[in-house]
């Protein structure tokens, strides 16, 4: 269906985090104009990067918007016209209270109320942070909100009480790190304002850095007491000295290829490579082979092994109200803005993802099946070669050679098409983006992504990698407010849509491909005792003829044809040992069963998190499992594409 246009291709879009001390801490200047003046010219010089490597929209700054580094950097953001995303640990109110740290229960109750204390420096960094918030888009991650407020409000009422104050230290800590690792998992670098002093305080700069390095996203560290000796740190290892680590001789030039590097300038193929595939409406009858094995040696019952085969694709345009309406209607549900990130999910992930699909089963079927097709005509060649016996005699033998040479000609014909047209590795990337942009929605929704740094690299091109990245990049955070109903909701959708129905088709897939394994291996043992007995046969026939029992010329005749058996036999049950080989059936039925099988541990884990009491829910936890249901997707397409990587269409010898 070639007039069937593709979805537009993703912008590129670069985006950073900020993390950084707060005024008031000891490493925090008194005079930040110098590090406000350096924080300006690190973003222009970023910038102006990004601009070279392609990136035409603005970047996308995330922070958590607390008083001091981050709301410099948000605002040289700002003034560049940047984007501006705020993780908020809190709901917006109880950030608002925590952040300003107001000395009296009465200012504290005021801002949790939504209301402006009269105490003129605490009015004044409210006006600040509530400026940033009405700049952006704010994810507010606050199930908990009720017990830290009530956590605070006894806190500044009894300040005195130490086992109170570390334990409201502690639990806003934990939601500071939660904030700091949502933060992380945006960025494609982190700018940290952190003096290098620890890295042990949970939630706090030093542990933010070591969550970006550790998850592979470079730091760009600005000292506080010398910001113009920013440095770069690339590798956990390096915050054994970070004074000492990050490499400031040729700086620039290592930001630039930072730069260069999340925004994919030097992969081979463009973001445009996807939408320059030919989409199909269903799959094409010429290229059923592989699927009709699938059939044939898989399927219970002859009906259904002979059942039709024939595939019709999702329409990028008709994703929406059909395959993808369960998850877009709960999408829709969690939240007030629920229905605009349905929109955004849709437009940047589904319709693509119909797409990238479509296009990779088609060529899946093209390939795989061009070489069951080789095999088939391989043995029909040999056949072919000695049918001349039986059939013609040796005065005819050059019809039946004739037939052998055309057949080994499609051969060649059909294996030097599949390389011309490149149909492994288009497959392999298309593949790519179908899972990566599978897993999405869900995963969008909750404000979770993975990392920059975590994303694999494909054996011939990055690019499918990009695609995803920059696809996900489009959609942002979701403005939205994190409760515990929103979790609950995201638990059953991850439950019902997600987890248990890939359970369930990878369970299937590997029962379909271990019956095909042991049933090829069957037919092709059967085909090898075949040919024993034809060869028996005929030198029972030889005996009873040189006892008389058989005449002469019965034995020539019947000979011939035993002759062609005893080729045939071996023959075919060759092809369809190759075949098995080719399909590796076994393996990745054994791949299917591992990714179930962790499949169903999560469904087990989401479960027991489905029957926690109320105020027991922790977005931290659920987060947890939609990494893990992320990971194990990943682990699965890899193991995948290491095992048939090597298997590329060749001739049958």
């Amino acid at each position: 269906m070639r007039d069937q246009p593709p979805p537009p291709s993703p912008t590129l879009r670069l985006s950073l985090g900020v993390t950084g001390h707060r005024r008031g801490h000891a490493s925090y200047p008194k005079d930040d104009r110098e590090l406000c003046d350096q924080l300006a010219s690190i973003f222009a010089a970023i910038a102006h990067h990004a601009k070279e490597f392609g990136s035409t929209v603005p970047a996308r700054l995330h922070t958590l918007l607390a008083d001091g580094a981050d709301q410099q950097a948000a605002a040289a953001a700002h003034d560049l016209g940047w984007e501006l995303c705020a993780p908020l640990p809190f709901g917006r109110l109880l950030n608002r209270a925590i952040s300003v740290q107001p000395a009296t229960l009465e200012h504290t109750r005021r801002i949790l109320a939504g209301d402006h204390p009269d105490e003129a420096e605490v009015a004044t960094r409210l006006d600040a942070i509530e400026a940033f918030e009405q700049r952006g888009c704010l994810f507010e991650i606050a199930e908990q909100d009720a017990q830290i407020e009530s956590l605070l409000l006894r806190h500044v009422s009894d300040p005195g009480n130490m086992a109170l104050a570390n334990r409201f230290a502690f639990e806003t800590a934990r939601r500071y790190a939660l904030g700091g690792r949502v933060l992380v998992e945006q960025s494609d670098l982190l700018v940290a304002v952190w003096d290098g002093e620890s890295v042990a305080n949970i939630g706090g700069t030093g542990h933010t850095v070591r969550e970006a390095l550790h998850n592979a996203v470079p730091v760009l560290r600005i000292d506080p007491a010398d910001p113009s000796s920013w440095s770069i740190l690339t590798s956990s290892e390096m915050l054994a000295h970070p004074a000492a680590s990050g490499e400031r001789a040729g700086r620039d030039e290592t930001l630039r290829r930072i730069v260069e590097h999340a925004l994919g300038h030097r992969n081979e193929g463009t973001l445009a490579t996807l939408g320059e595939e030919i989409w199909r409406p269903q799959s094409s009858a010429s290229h059923h082979a592989y699927r009709r094995v699938e059939a044939l040696f898989g399927r219970q019952g002859l009906s259904r092994r002979f059942a039709r085969i024939r595939q019709r694709y999702e329409n990028p345009d008709e994703i929406a109200a059909g395959s993808a309406s369960p998850v877009l209607e709960s999408v829709t549900r969690m939240s007030p803005d629920g229905a605009d990130m349905a929109k955004r999910i849709n437009a940047s992930i589904l319709a693509p993802f119909a797409w990238a699909d479509g296009i990779s089963t088609f060529l899946s079927d093209r390939y795989r099946s061009g070489m069951i097709v080789n095999f088939v005509l391989g043995s029909i060649a040999i056949i072919a070669g000695v049918l001349y016996l039986p059939l013609g005699g040796p005065e005819k033998k050059w019809i039946f050679a004739a037939v052998e040479l055309v057949t080994l000609l499609v051969i060649v014909m059909n294996t030097w098409a599949g390389g011309k047209r490149n149909l492994h590795v288009r497959w392999f990337t298309t593949r790519r983006v179908a899972e990566y942009l599978r897993q999405r929605p869900l995963l969008l929704a909750a404000g979770v992504a993975r990392p920059t740094g975590r994303w694999p690299s494909g054996p011939s091109s990055d690019w499918p990698e990009l695609y995803a990245r920059m696809a996900v990049r489009q959609v942002s955070l979701p403005h939205t407010r994190v409760t515990e109903p929103f979790l609950r909701d995201l638990l059953t959708a991850l439950h019902d849509l997600q987890v248990r129905p890939q359970a369930e088709y990878h369970r299937g897939k590997s029962e379909l491909l271990h019956r095909v394994h042991h049933a090829l291996d069957r037919a092709s043992e059967f085909l090898f005792l075949g040919a024993i007995l034809a060869v028996s046969a005929y030198l029972v026939l030889a005996g009873a003829q040189a006892l008389g029992a058989v005449p002469h010329m019965d034995l020539v005749k019947l000979g011939k044809w035993f002759t062609v058996a005893g080729v045939a036999f071996p023959t075919i049950g060759g092809a369809l040992a190759g075949i098995r080989y080719f399909g590796d059936f076994e393996r990745f039925a054994d791949i299917s069963q591992v990714a179930g099988r962790r499949l169903e541990e999560v469904a087990e884990r989401i479960r027991h998190l489905q029957a926690a009491p109320a105020g027991k829910l922790e977005f931290s936890d659920v987060a947890d499992l939609l990494r893990t249901t992320d990971e194990i997707v990943f682990d699965e397409l890899e193991n995948w594409q290491a095992v048939f990587s090597a298997k590329r269409i060749a001739v049958p010898v």
